[in-house]
């Protein structure tokens, strides 16, 4: 079952005439009732428009007709009988100027891309056996609830978005197809935040849910379902220690430094490779191995801990390990204890994200500690995907096409009602559907980017792209762990980055400190 991601020219004579959906600015506006619902031929041809948070592309866009006229000639409704937008609701719609233009050309652009390639993803995953026509059906009404629900839940339209929910929850189903069961996810997100809308007017919202509290039973078998089964985490421990092992390249005292010892996943496996690779290599194996992790769950890290010094011990090297108690936010670079001579590594795999915030500070007070430890290489791995746009809205289009990926890879690895599939469904990656989805502020963690975007704030913070260049060792990584076919490792300026049927899902890059760079 492919995930497709299909491409073709793109204009508005097209688009209308392939999709049924009405992309003129007049219709783009942010209101109570969706004004449109795509309807797809079976004829059709597939479309793709391009993605980017960025005002500055938009700011090419052409201003059309306002939106008060917009909505009264393109009002209609999800159901047949829907109603129409009241003559109160109209007069009590603010004066755009052309900032909320540009913001809601963006927005149309998004969700039309969404329900081209989530209709897509739906239908290719309608139940097999069962009448194509009504699955590819149930798949395209699913897909237009969970936009229009977007849209109401966005525009803090309760009353409808609540009618919306309930009719998701009766079609996205925990153990149906996999467009089921992600949609299933973002019907949770979705309900949550809700639950926080405040009337119009009212600023922000309050979400009390944080995904990196403490994780319970259910929440680290997942992370371990997801380590064993999944090879998003191993490939980027594969390809951090390989960049590790060349920066150690004859060196006797080394040490590396862990953001966040991955999430806490137990028996420190990552390290456990490393060491055997120390051991294994040819030449004269490292005197001293220093490893220090940093985090809040210290004592998770000084069992783990215990577990490498032991493991290291066996392989005939001398390990020693420290965990430091802090999060990224609050660290400090008197913390980290280097030792005079030795080498330094910092390894960040998927953490770096969480403190990138609206304003930059937080990453940016990271980077500069990390700058100051002066490593020789600091190796980050992150989700390749944008989860951190300005925009509600964006950020739920791009979420549903990156989670609608791994749930696809997901059927393509394990049987229908597997519950290892569903406890990784909803004890891992649901917890970052929503987080994404209901939370803002300091809440929202989960605040993914690509890779372009790593590449601007690394160079901002003094960091040089040092290129990896294994791509052959990483293709032959997929073939010796039986990665499930329909994975593929493709190389962008430097960085390796794993996808699943050519959507980007986890990409690694390493980064060296620029001498006397400005921080």
């Amino acid at each position: 079952m492919a995930h497709s991601f299909l491409s073709g020219e793109f204009n508005d004579e097209n688009i209308s005439e392939t999709s049924g959906l009405d992309l003129s600015l007049s219709a783009m506006a942010c209101y109570p009732r969706p004004p449109y619902l795509p309807t797809f031929d079976s004829n059709a041809v597939s479309w793709i428009l391009p993605f980017s948070d960025d005002t500055r592309d938009a700011k090419r866009m052409r201003r059309s007709s306002s939106l008060v006229e917009s909505i009264r000639s393109n009002n209609s409704s999800l159901y047949s009988g829907g109603s129409s937008i009241s003559t109160n609701i109209l007069n009590s719609i603010p004066k755009l100027h052309f900032r909320d233009h540009i913001w809601t050309y963006t927005q149309r652009y998004l969700a039309a891309e969404a329900v081209e390639e989530a209709a897509s993803e739906a239908m290719i995953n309608a139940d097999e056996g069962g009448n194509e026509e009504e699955g590819n059906a149930d798949g395209m009404r699913l897909v237009q609830l969970l936009i229009a629900c977007a849209e109401a839940v966005a525009c803090r339209d309760k009353s409808y978005a609540s009618a919306l929910l309930s009719e998701l929850r009766s079609n996205a189903l925990v153990f149906g197809s996999s467009f089921q069961r992600v949609a299933s996810c973002f019907v949770q997100g979705l309900t949550d935040r809700l639950s926080l809308v405040q009337p119009l007017g009212a600023v922000g919202f309050v979400p009390t849910m944080n995904i990196m509290d403490i994780a319970s039973d259910k929440k680290e078998e997942a992370l371990r379902l997801v380590y064993e089964i999944c090879p998003h985490i191993r490939f980027g421990h594969f390809v951090a220690n390989n960049a590790i092992l060349e920066a150690f390249e004859g060196e006797s005292f080394v040490h590396v430094v862990d953001l966040g010892m991955t999430l806490g996943l137990s028996h420190g496996h990552q390290w456990r490779r490393l060491i055997e690779s120390l051991a294994e290599r040819a030449g004269k194996a490292p005197s001293r191995l220093r490893i220090t992790g940093v985090g809040l769950c210290v004592d998770r890290f000084r069992i783990i801990g215990d577990e490498l010094k032991e493991y290291a011990k066996d392989m005939g090297i001398n390990l020693e390990f420290s965990a430091v108690e802090s999060n990224l936010e609050n660290l400090r670079p008197e913390d980290i204890k280097i030792n005079e001579g030795e080498v330094l590594v910092v390894n960040s795999i998927l953490q770096l994200h969480c403190v990138v915030k609206e304003s930059r500070g937080a990453l940016n007070s990271v980077l500069q500690i990390v700058h100051e430890l002066s490593p020789k290489v600091l190796v980050l791995v992150e989700q390749d995907s944008s989860h951190n746009g300005p925009f509600f809205l964006g950020r739920f289009m791009e979420a549903l096409h990156y989670y609608s990926a791994i749930f696809d890879s997901l059927d393509a690895m394990l049987p229908k009602y597997d519950t290892r599939r569903a406890k990784m469904e909803q004890f891992y990656f649901a917890e970052e559907i929503k987080n994404i989805v209901s939370c803002e502020g300091p809440a929202r963690v989960e605040r993914h980017e690509r890779v372009y975007q790593w590449r601007r704030r690394m160079s901002r913070a003094g960091f040089q792209a040092a290129p990896i260049k294994m791509m052959a060792q990483a293709k032959q990584w997929l073939v010796k762990n039986k990665v499930c076919d329909g994975y593929t490792v493709v190389e962008e300026k430097g960085c390796l980055v794993l996808g699943w049927k050519s959507k980007p899902i986890i990409a690694a890059s390493c980064w060296k400190c620029l001498i006397n760079s400005s921080q």
